[in-house]
């Protein structure tokens, strides 16, 4: 790993844990402005609050909101999107690249792949393209890796395939869906030889997210990336915190549920 890439990296993963918390708020261009999302300022400025160790946002977003908190929060870039009126939402297109991204001021990149999706080929190409680029700049790559097809998003093998192609394809942090249990997402985690966080997907009770987020740490995941299950809590800052206490403190979830219920 370039000197670039261990300076920015540990803005995005915690140096004493080797752990991290990272909000993904992109979801603005497919889904639209979704609630937790109207107010981007406001939002931002919970989850920096709540100790989140990095966001992924859009670069407009980057552009119109205003990081007021006294303390920051690494900046991951997204570079991929569609919409979800494309009659292909599973075809993501590049809307930045790693040279943009540092003109503003970006500590990471992110890419979308879906991988099983008609559309694979192209952004495996643009997957590989992108990692070149970010070796390049010393830029660290998140690789959001999602298996796509009939009865294969949960599926332990396509998960495995999933997160191992990010890796191989050059990318330093894999976020993918949890597999259901800590046995068979620790063959996730043992298969890859990058860090692996979890992804939050559609909004959960409490107490299924936590327990979500203890079975990943169990297996050995670096730590998790959640949207909806954060910015859409009834106390954003207070979930962030709470699971931060989970992923850097390993505490466990009935824990992390007392704490959440004591606000």
């Amino acid at each position: 790993m370039s000197v670039g890439k261990r300076i920015r990296i540990k803005r995005i993963i915690n140096p004493k844990t080797g752990k991290t918390v990272i909000v993904p708020m992109d979801h603005g261009v497919s889904l639209g402005p979704i609630p937790g999302l109207e107010d981007m300022d406001k939002t931002v400025n919970m989850v920096i609050r709540g100790g989140a160790n990095a966001a992924v946002v859009h670069k407009g977003i980057v552009m119109s909101t205003n990081r007021s908190s006294d303390t920051d929060i690494g900046l991951i870039i997204h570079l991929s999107a569609s919409t979800s009126l494309n009659p292909e939402p599973n075809r993501k297109i590049a809307v930045c690249d790693v040279e943009e991204a540092l003109s503003l001021g970006a500590d990471a990149v992110s890419v979308h792949v879906n991988v099983g999706a008609g559309s694979e080929a192209m952004m495996l190409e643009a997957l590989g393209k992108t990692a070149k680029e970010c070796n390049r700049w010393g830029m660290p790559l998140l690789a959001m890796m999602y298996p796509r097809g009939k009865d294969v998003s949960e599926n332990v093998d396509s998960i495995k395939l999933a997160a191992r192609v990010g890796a191989e394809l050059g990318a330093d942090i894999i976020k993918c869906p949890y597999t259901g249990d800590p046995e068979s997402f620790e063959q996730v985690v043992r298969g890859c030889p990058v860090p692996v966080v979890i992804a939050g997907g559609s909004k959960h009770s409490d107490e299924e997210t936590l327990k979500v987020i203890e079975g990943a740490m169990k297996a050995g995941a670096a730590g998790l990336s959640m949207g909806r299950n954060a910015f859409q809590h009834e106390n954003p800052e207070h979930f962030v915190h709470v699971a931060c206490r989970m992923v850097h403190d390993g505490i466990s979830a009935a824990e992390a549920l007392d704490l959440l219920k004591s606000r």
